[in-house]
């Protein structure tokens, strides 16, 4: 007989953030997350979401004890705030297949969020759409790139047959140099020539540097651009430089590009080393005593990236500034060991940027989903 329990205790937390390394343990795409990231996420004296929000984890166990399952229930009253709802969230859902185990854990993670007087439940996202989110339903063939889900193809049937209906979906492109149309690279001088001198727009890099007065601009155009993007929900202040801090210790300046007017950002493009190449051989998501040196020493020899986030303030889109700066990536990662990145995540309703990704003869090759149900 399965039984679910709530997460009470460190060690609880420490067998929750393990439970996917056992579960996918002969799975050759998995990649492990990094163990002292996902307790500090799951963790309310560590992580900034907790100023406002709050979650409760969740693990099954059999008759034997053995763990089965996990979940988190989502307090996200940020979201809620901002959209005017009253919706819960899941995240961190890992459960072997089995239906009656699957029905259990949100069972629990359900009841939790009634008593706060939610009335939907919908991810999954761990914790928050700014994270690691969506369920994978298509391109199970290859291992997630840095902050990307990964799950087995079990789960969509699960959900559904809980009662959880699509929401949406999230879409991932692959962009490869030997591929891609490079039409916006040799355009480049005269398109960035053009914004300066029509618009007066610069594209420059992020100085690293200055880094601590960049990320607060940075922070103000990403929560400005994303406004209406399906499930977007601004960023603290404080959740902004935690994730920002993370993010300085891969980040590339070439990768880092900035459209400035007048000394004000109005648009930018992330991209970041795909370090899940490393990762994946780091079995149970340790970075001592071995792991801290393969990100070390590996790192040189990623050949991926992940565009993470490229926004352009309303009323400079469809200037030239979105080709520009993808452009740029492309240009300053050619000559490189870099092979090509992934764009992820697209909304699947926004046609200009996946239009835009077409034409860039981007492979459209991985689809992740948000799901939802009235509780």
């Amino acid at each position: 007989m399965t039984q679910v329990l709530p997460v009470t205790s460190n060690k609880d937390l420490d067998r929750f953030v393990d439970f996917p390394h056992d579960l996918y343990k002969d799975d050759v795409n998995y990649v492990p997350e990094i163990f002292i990231g996902q307790k500090d996420l799951l963790s309310p004296n560590k992580h900034p979401f907790y100023e406002h929000s709050s979650v409760q984890c969740f693990l099954a166990f059999d008759e034997n004890g053995k763990i089965t399952g996990r979940i988190a229930a989502i307090h996200n009253k940020n979201h809620n705030k901002f959209v005017g709802a009253k919706d819960g969230f899941f995240g961190f859902f890992d459960c072997i297949n089995d239906q009656e185990t699957a029905r259990l854990l949100f069972e629990k993670a359900t009841e939790w969020l009634k008593e706060k007087g939610l009335n939907k439940i919908q991810g999954p996202a761990s914790p928050t759409t700014n994270d690691v989110c969506g369920l994978l339903v298509d391109g199970f063939d290859s291992p997630p790139v840095a902050m990307m889900p990964y799950n087995a193809s079990y789960y969509l049937t699960l959900l559904e047959n809980i009662g959880f209906t699509k929401k949406t979906d999230l879409l991932a492109y692959k962009v490869m140099h030997a591929t891609v149309n490079d039409k916006s690279i040799r355009m480049l001088d005269l398109l960035e020539k053009r914004l300066l001198e029509r618009n007066g727009i610069v594209i420059r890099k992020v100085n690293i540097k200055d880094f601590k007065n960049e990320v607060p601009k940075i922070r103000e155009i990403y929560n400005i651009a994303w406004a209406e993007n399906e499930g977007f929900v601004p960023m603290t202040e404080h959740e902004f430089e935690y994730l920002a801090k993370d993010l300085k210790m891969i980040l590339n300046p070439d990768y880092c590009l900035l459209a400035e007017k007048d000394g004000k950002i109005v648009g930018f493009v992330l991209a970041i080393p795909d370090i899940n190449q490393i990762l994946i051989k780091n079995k149970r998501g340790r970075l001592l005593p071995f792991g801290i040196f393969r990100l070390l020493f590996q790192k040189k020899d990623i050949d991926m990236l992940r565009i993470l986030t490229l926004g352009v303030i309303d009323g400079y889109r469809k200037l030239g500034i979105e080709a520009c700066l993808y452009g740029g990536i492309i240009k300053n990662s050619k000559g490189t060991k870099i092979k090509g990145g992934e764009c992820s995540w697209m909304l699947e309703d926004n046609y200009m940027m996946n239009r835009a990704l077409d034409q860039m003869n981007g492979e459209l090759y991985k689809r992740y989903r948000l799901l939802e149900k009235e509780i």
